[in-house]
């Protein structure tokens, strides 16, 4: 009999009590060892709680397997207790990169920050936004007035850009999606398509009346004056999808959603 793929399984959960008697299931039945002596981590909750947990093993570099236990969960796989080592051994991995956020602030800070969804640019009051939008060192849009503008990652491209009208991207797409948020002008501009190499970076017009803030998932800088994106290629996130169900097979169902 084959070796199992993975022996050596860290658990971790969300805070929420399904999430929490989930966790207490599976650590009775195959044990949980320490992250860093682990194979694979399993993490039960929400897409939120996929998140953090991505973000908290960046160095790690271990696959992540995440079961259902919270809202959304379209980066979970379904939630069974049974069959978990199967299907460890039998699941697809996706491969993601995240994008590198570098932002100066007001007082000529600089700050940076990795986001595996998207970074988001959002007004801070009443004012709308004025952004100047730059990709490879090319103006491509002197004055968007928004309330903000985002970039994604394919596998970011069902969070917050889908819910700003934004494309769903294939996980393996080459691209990145830059889409607008409620934008007053130029009011029928629904974004754009990039080559994921593309450096993307935003200049905030008029920042001392129109303050933005800037936010890489969730790290945010507020008072920003520029803002500049790109793909962190040396940078790769492994998740586990169950056979049959990965990343872009739900990519693919979720645009057929009605």
């Amino acid at each position: 009999m084959a070796a199992p793929r993975f022996s050596k399984i860290h658990f971790t959960a969300s805070s929420v009590p399904e999430a929490q008697s989930a966790l207490k299931q599976l650590t009775e039945r195959f044990g949980s060892v320490p992250a860093d002596a682990a194979d694979v981590i399993v993490t039960l909750g929400g897409d939120g709680c996929m998140l953090q947990t991505l973000h908290e093993n960046l160095d790690r570099q271990l696959p992540i397997y995440g079961m259902n236990r919270g809202s959304v969960g379209f980066l979970m796989n379904e939630f069974s207790v049974e069959d978990l080592q199967e299907r460890l051994d039998k699941a697809e991995t996706a491969i993601i990169h995240p994008l590198r956020m570098q932002a100066v602030t007001a007082d000529n800070r600089s700050h940076e920050a990795l986001a595996i969804n998207e970074v988001s640019l959002l007004r801070e009051t009443r004012q709308a936004a004025k952004i100047r939008i730059t990709v490879d060192d090319r103006e491509r849009m002197a004055e968007l007035i928004c309330d903000g503008v985002l970039i994604s990652t394919p596998a970011g491209s069902t969070a917050y850009n889908l819910s700003a009208h934004g494309p769903i991207l294939p996980i393996d797409a080459a691209l990145l999606a830059l889409t607008p948020i409620s934008a007053f002008r130029p009011r029928r501009w629904r974004g754009a398509l990039l080559p994921r190499r593309a450096r993307v970076s935003f200049e905030i017009l008029e920042a001392e009346k129109r303050p933005v803030s800037a936010v890489a998932d969730y790290t945010e800088f507020r008072n920003v004056i520029r803002v500049d994106a790109t793909e962190d290629r040396s940078i790769s996130i492994q998740m586990l999808f169950d056979a049959g169900h990965n990343l872009d097979e739900r990519i693919l169902a979720e645009q057929f959603v009605y």
